[in-house]
């Protein structure tokens, strides 16, 4: 087996569902094309021949979503017609998957280099958009009908978990707003964003830059006030989950002595991945069982893991996560940045979100070894991947 490395990873600022989201006619397939380039042109180093494989996930494959994105982007982009594509489906952990599975063919020594990511129009194409679930899903009581709406799931979690209350998931939201804000103020936040030419029937042309979802100054006392839409006296509210929206992403993964070869920059090495299921209904606490496997594959443990990246589909997984680790609501290490509470989720491309802020993050530690990746996953799944710093220097700050 060969070491795969990640090289970089863009995207596309994320924007609001909606005919009044800044991407309301803007093309899901140019969202990922646009990430594609950017990457091609940050990288003249790399011949875009060498490219061995595009993988481009999509939850709601319909429509400019649809038609094997994968390959249609790649030509969009202007790769070589030489070089093939594939769509991917794993709903949340969509662009997760793309890269996973290019990753194993690298190791494998099928690729040297591919490109992985996600996008999601879910303006254009709300989750379920054109689906047939089969009635035997719920009436053979495969699932609890609630596993088929996420927010329910959610609420369902804090049922199991009591402890993990509404008042800790509201702060824990506006704490996500305060370290994104400070993020963007720092600089942290933005260099890895594409900018992207939109269009409006009232506005005319326009240019994104920056993320439209985040609220600044949410504070704790104005996310109580808001109602809870799937349950009556629930928990769940628009500022405690992530939004819909709108946003593509996309990284560059190759074979480590190939990335030395083109002098292509290691942004990070990958240790192991695992994805595990759980009953649908509880989804958000997938990635509690995808980690704990992964540890035994790995013969790592909680204690070597130096940074966090967590999908803030909703508050309350967060929370179930770091309560069965023993890990702080407020632990520096866990969402340093801010997470999908502010910024947004637009489903299949937030997996790669994640691992280009942990790849930006490492640059910065090198007292840090090892990170995580992690993100429950709809129908009731967890997926996780551990990432090696390359800038690594051998000090125990970490922990």
């Amino acid at each position: 087996m060969r070491n795969v490395v990640f090289v970089e990873g863009v995207r596309t600022p994320f924007g609001k569902a909606g005919d009044k989201g800044m991407y309301a006619g803007t093309r899901a397939d140019d969202l990922v094309v646009n990430a594609i380039r950017e990457l091609l042109r940050r990288h003249p180093e790399l011949p875009p021949e060498r490219v061995d494989e595009v993988a481009i996930a999509a939850t709601t494959q319909i429509g400019d979503q649809g038609l094997t994105i994968g390959r249609t982007a790649a030509l969009l982009a202007g790769l070589p017609k030489s070089v093939p594509g594939f769509a991917i489906d794993r709903m949340c952990a969509g662009a997760m998957t793309a890269v996973t599975t290019t990753a194993s063919g690298i190791g494998f020594g099928a690729y040297d280099i591919a490109i992985a990511g996600g996008v999601e129009h879910m303006g254009r194409h709300p989750m379920g958009e054109g689906v047939d679930p089969n009635p035997r899903i719920v009436a053979d009581k495969l699932v609890d009908p609630t596993a088929l709406v996420m927010g329910q799931t959610a609420e369902n979690l804090h049922d199991r978990f009591p402890d993990i209350t509404k008042e800790r998931t509201d702060a824990f939201a506006a704490r996500s707003q305060e370290r994104y804000a400070e993020a963007v103020k720092t600089g942290k936040i933005g260099p890895e964003l594409v900018p992207v030419a939109t269009r409006s029937k009232e506005l005319g042309w326009g240019l994104a830059t920056e993320d439209e979802p985040p609220r600044p100054g949410t504070t704790v006392e104005q996310l109580a006030k808001l109602k809870t839409p799937f349950r009556p006296h629930g928990r769940i509210t628009a500022g405690n989950a992530a939004g819909l929206n709108d946003g593509a992403t996309a990284a560059i993964l190759a074979d480590e002595d190939t990335a030395r070869e083109l002098g292509l920059p290691i942004g990070m090495r990958l240790v192991g991945y695992s994805f595990a299921g759980v009953e649908p209904e509880v989804m958000g606490i997938g990635p509690v069982p995808a980690t704990e496997k992964l540890f035994k594959r790995t013969g790592l443990s909680i204690d070597d893991i130096g940074l966090f990246e967590i999908n803030e589909a909703f508050a309350v997984q967060v929370l179930a996560f770091l309560d069965h680790f023993g890990i702080a609501d407020d632990d520096p290490r866990v969402n340093q940045w801010g997470g999908a509470i502010a910024c947004g989720h637009p489903l299949a491309s937030s997996g790669v979100r994640l691992m280009t802020q942990l790849a930006r993050q490492f640059a910065e530690r090198p007292d840090v070894r090892y990170g995580l990746t992690t993100m429950c996953i709809g129908i009731g799944m967890g997926g996780t991947v551990i990432w090696e710093n390359p800038a690594y220097n051998g000090s125990e700050g970490a922990k």
